[in-house]
């Protein structure tokens, strides 16, 4: 535990080299960043009457690489950015967690009654409660603390908000109750256990992997209990393009649209279950295309076309990966967009035929090839049907791209991000 006034110091207003590792060298962000610490901490120690904190920072992620691959056991090429949350936490001796998030009214979880309730379905709650139970179960440590958080990963940004928050609470565990034992990797599989079995949704864990580990990082789920997190040496800054998510809005809640998206793994699975395997990672594109008559009489085209997406961007992954190694940014570029077709034509999560009229990836995407054609790459990004598109993008074309994209979308839709090579952390100033 540590004074307050002593990590402001340390802070230096944001004149640490740690503040520059997680937001780059920006000195008006970085002091920007040095007010946000200070009004987290000051926001604690008016919450809780007491001034001795740690704090922790768990970023967002980028999806680069194999959309839609995670669920059915493949490899993904993702990310962390340079937007997080951040918490200031401190033990308070008790069986109660308690949790302030910037805008939002307190909540507290009893660390008593670890069965999932029906009734907590979404909500934070249920989350922190899930992980505090899979950790349990594992063998650690939990106890009650109170924590203030600031969250800037953007909600429905696709940069996985809901996964930051679930490996920065699995940390805070970790650290506070466990001296650091567990690794980034489980603290990734415990926060997916806890979104599907006590959120109540259905994910991969590609967003937890990349949020808890950091860096830009490919993952193999080939054993989803013990996947493969490989780091990629790259340096992202030379290339002297910049990586913008826009924000382009979009998506519902309602029942015909989650079944569109739920629609996605279940489809692949069927095309596997046809030819007797649980997922596409334990067949091939070859005995795909052998079987076509059988497997569509079953399943229809579409989920073959999702099948052929799935064999196509899993293999594409290696194939970046191995462009990036090399140097070879161009051939990379070349890669991105062909995935963002075959996430066009086959895996068709553009956008949602329920609401056919809303199609605000499509229109992101036609804006984006009209200004970066033949200069830069672009892709949707993450789940689709909605949320965000990906682009990489030449210095020379980054104002227009921005202009033309935020004309259409809004001002500050565009986010210009870097990846950041920590994962969810203590900071240790």
């Amino acid at each position: 535990m540590t004074k307050i006034s002593s990590l402001t110091e340390k802070i230096n207003n944001g004149n640490n080299p740690l503040f520059r590792e997680l937001y780059g060298t920006d000195e008006v962000i970085l002091r920007q960043q040095s007010v946000r610490y200070a009004n987290l901490m000051s926001g604690f120690k008016e919450a809780y009457g007491t001034d001795d904190v740690q704090l922790f920072s768990s970023p967002g992620r980028t999806e680069i690489g194999g959309n839609h691959t995670d669920h059915n056991y493949g490899r993904v090429l993702a990310g962390a950015v340079n937007l997080d949350n951040i918490a200031a936490v401190a033990k308070n001796g008790t069986n109660i967690i308690r949790i302030k998030s910037a805008g939002y009214p307190e909540f507290q979880v009893e660390l008593t009654d670890f069965k999932p309730k029906e009734e907590e379905f979404y909500t934070s709650t249920s989350l922190v409660k899930g992980i505090a139970a899979k950790m349990k179960a594992n063998g650690y440590n939990v106890g009650g603390f109170n924590a203030c958080i600031d969250g800037r990963v953007p909600k429905g940004s696709g940069l996985s908000s809901s996964a930051s928050f679930e490996v920065l609470i699995g940390e805070i565990f970790n650290v506070l109750f466990n001296e650091g034992k567990m690794s980034a990797v489980e603290n990734a599989i415990i926060g997916q256990w806890s979104e599907n079995n006590y959120f109540g949704k259905p994910c991969g864990l590609m967003d937890q992997t990349a949020c808890s580990v950091g860096g830009l990082i490919t993952i193999d789920f080939k054993d989803p209990a013990n996947p493969i997190v490989k780091e990629v040496d790259f340096d992202f800054v030379s290339t002297g393009f910049a990586l913008v998510i826009t924000d382009v809005g979009g998506g519902h809640d309602d029942a015909a649209s989650q079944a569109e998206y739920a629609s996605l793994p279940t489809e692949m699975k069927s095309v596997a279950a046809v030819l007797g395997a649980k997922v596409l990672r334990e067949v091939t594109l070859q005995q795909i295309v052998e079987n076509i008559p059988a497997i569509r009489s079953k399943t229809g085209d579409r989920a073959i076309l999702r099948a052929y997406h799935f064999q196509g961007d899993n293999q594409r992954v290696v194939e970046q990966v191995a462009a990036l190694e090399r140097n070879d940014f161009q051939a990379f570029l070349k890669m991105v967009v062909e995935s963002g077709y075959s996430s066009y034509m086959y895996n068709q999560n553009i956008f949602d035929v329920v609401h056919k009229d809303e199609q605000v990836v499509s229109l992101a995407l036609a804006l984006s090839e009209m200004v970066l054609k033949s200069s830069g790459a672009w892709r949707v990004h993450g789940g689709g049907f909605g949320g965000t598109i990906q682009a990489f993008v030449p210095q020379d074309k980054l104002e227009e791209y921005v202009k033309t994209l935020e004309h259409v979308y809004g001002s500050g839709t565009c986010h210009k991000l870097f990846i950041r090579a920590k994962g969810a952390i203590k900071l240790y100033l």
